[in-house]
């Protein structure tokens, strides 16, 4: 019984196994007969199919942070950019592409080629930028004729676009091609070649805010390169929007009222050191630089003897002239020089050793007091008082106002200007310091030299009482969502060494300047305003020293016209230093200018159809 119960069991386990095996040996057959079909049969068709179609990553460009002035009007935009670029692996044959392209578009096929080999060593999938901003005309003629270039991609990036150019250039900046150079600095590690940076002004100094963060798109492409379809996406995050301190509306009036001359002109807020407004003449286009500019057009620039890419408020550094005296008369009233009641007797000349010092009235104004002294701009006053005090103490006291070096404002590449001492120019020249040398330092002239902002941030302190704020300009920094990251605050970097009675004389000298019938600037008063001011001629090179009134060496070079003041007199809301290359006269060139700044702003930006747009010069008789 036990046997025959075994047989069974070994029968049923037997035709068990054999169906098993059975169908295994099927599924072979059927997996090794799809094999076959898929290799031999439809093996061709795959091949062909496997190479049209490929998966891709491609980077999403961040659209730029935007900027604003202080009421919120958009100055800085972002718009859309046609960037034609080339993925070499998907553009065979190359040379035929290549010329195709350039005959389609009228692009020049030098420069194609150029930008090729620029990027050699790039992967052959990775897209090269061939040129960006390409137009909507050359767009056309490549979306037209896409099945005939292969591997040509037009894509679409946010570019920026300056709405005012070139109103702002020297403030705002303009952006450029990252260049290799910039590509192996560690702040741009996320960059890649053909991304536009900041090069110049906010654009530069704000860069890491701006710029935002990339974002990518997995993508499958055909063999000609194009976008089959998009498989996922992580989007970019905007750069971060800035609001400026700067009123745009005055920033435009006041390069109206620079137009066609070189100069420069700042505005500030005394209360808390925010940059109002910021011009330097001439400008140029900052969009020029985003578009692409020929080398006719950059050496152009570069060659103007007006110096258009220099931003003058912060690079320039002029001789201040007699704007200086608002320090000698502080430094001789605080070291007891002088006081109130010094007088001295002014002939239109003053004799030291063999050498003779002119006045700018060269018959004199008398008998005179630090009042009349500042409000008349006498510079025999000051030759006197500059000898009493010397070099040395003279330099102390600029350098307490902020001359002599960068006032530290929120932009690159500004000059700190001189303030000379007797042990400086020994260690330059080996030459010993000379008391002719103090007398043209005591009326701004010399070795002196200063920028239009820190001429402007002097005039903020004394029209505020004393108090030296750093210049700013950025106000505020927020989100693309409004999350505010950064609000700017008065920065306060010190005091001006002189007592309140002493600067008190020292404001009502600027004051009487302006609104009195003898000031150097009476001609600028402003009606119901209290404007406080003090003119200056700055001498040029080639003009001697000791020449006469009208001289001039050098035939048509004229003096610097300079003008400082704030307004009104008590809690001042406006102080502005304004220089006119070659202006001749401060009373007539810059003033002016100053003057109707300061109105605009003080009237709530109501124009003044009587403004002078282009301030001409005057006879020499007006002084300073």
């Amino acid at each position: 019984m036990t046997d025959y119960l075994d047989n069974v069991d070994s029968d049923w386990f037997s035709k068990r196994l054999s169906a098993a095996l059975t169908v295994v040996i099927a599924a072979f057959v059927v997996l090794i007969a799809r094999l076959l079909f898929l290799q031999v049969i439809d093996g061709a068709e795959l091949r062909r199919l496997s190479e049209i179609n490929s998966i891709r990553l491609r980077s999403v460009d961040a659209p730029r942070g935007l900027i604003y002035d202080i009421h919120n009007r958009l100055m800085a935009d972002n718009r859309p950019s046609y960037d034609l670029s080339i993925t070499v692996k998907d553009a065979n044959p190359l040379e035929r592409t290549i010329e195709k392209l350039s005959r389609y578009t009228g692009i020049d096929e030098a420069q194609l080629w150029e930008r090729l080999e620029k990027a050699r060593g790039t992967r052959a999938y990775k897209p090269v930028l061939l040129k960006p901003d390409i137009g909507r005309e050359a767009l056309a003629a490549i979306e037209v004729n896409r099945w005939d270039l292969p591997g040509i991609l037009v894509n679409v990036s946010p570019r920026r676009d300056y709405i005012f150019s070139p109103s702002l250039a020297h403030l705002l900046g303009y952006m450029g091609e990252i260049s290799v150079e910039e590509l192996k600095n560690k702040i741009y590690s996320d960059c890649k070649s053909g991304d536009f940076i900041g090069k110049f002004g906010i654009e530069r100094v704000r860069e890491d805010w701006l710029r935002g963060e990339r974002g990518g798109q997995q993508v499958e492409v055909n063999a000609t390169g194009q976008v089959v379809r998009v498989i996922n996406t992580v989007g970019a995050t905007p750069g971060h929007n800035i609001v400026l301190s700067i009123d745009q509306s005055l920033q435009l009036t006041a390069e109206q009222l620079l137009a066609d001359q070189a100069g420069a002109a700042v505005a500030v807020d005394p209360s808390s050191g925010q940059i109002l407004a910021m011009v330097s003449s001439p400008s140029f286009d900052q969009n020029a630089f985003i578009s692409g500019m020929s080398h006719d057009t950059w050496n152009a620039l570069i060659s103007d003897p007006l110096h258009p890419l220099e931003n003058k408020a912060i690079q320039g550094e002029y001789p201040p002239a007699s704007t200086y005296k608002i320090i000698v008369a502080a430094a001789a009233l605080e070291e007891g020089v002088i006081d109130e009641s010094t007088s001295f007797f002014c002939p239109g000349f003053l004799k030291l050793g063999n050498r003779t010092y002119r006045c700018w009235k060269k018959w004199g104004h008398g008998e005179v007091s630090i009042l009349r002294a500042l409000s008349e701009s006498c510079d025999v006053y000051f030759y006197k008082v500059g000898l009493e005090l010397g070099v040395d103490r003279l330099a102390w006291y600029a350098n307490a106002f902020g001359l002599g070096e960068p006032t530290g404002v929120d932009l690159g590449h500004e000059e700190g200007g001189l303030i000379p001492t007797a042990q400086w120019k020994k260690k330059r020249t080996g030459v010993s310091w000379q008391k002719g040398e103090t007398l043209s330092i005591a009326i701004g002239q010399g070795f002196n030299l200063t920028t239009p902002l820190q001429m402007a941030m002097v005039a903020s302190a004394v029209g505020n009482g004393g108090v030296r704020y750093r210049p700013m300009i950025v106000k505020t920094i927020r989100t693309a969502d409004g999350q505010t990251m950064y609000e700017s605050v008065p920065e306060v970097v010190g005091r001006l060494p002189i007592s309140e009675k002493n600067l008190w004389l020292v404001k009502e000298g600027l004051f009487k300047a302006v609104n009195e019938r003898h000031g150097t600037a009476w001609r600028s008063r402003l009606e119901g305003m209290a404007m406080s001011g003090k003119t200056g001629t700055a001498q040029v090179a080639g003009r001697r020293d000791d020449a006469a009134d009208g001289e001039n060496d050098w035939g048509s070079i004229k003096d610097h016209a300079w003008f400082v003041a704030y307004a009104p007199r008590e809690n001042p809301r406006i102080a502005v230093a304004v220089i006119v290359e070659h202006g001749e006269h401060g009373s007539s060139a810059a003033a002016p200018v100053a003057a109707e700044m300061i109105r605009f702003y003080l009237s709530g930006g109501q124009p003044n159809p009587d403004a002078p747009m282009a301030v001409a010069t005057a006879s020499s008789a007006e002084g300073d």
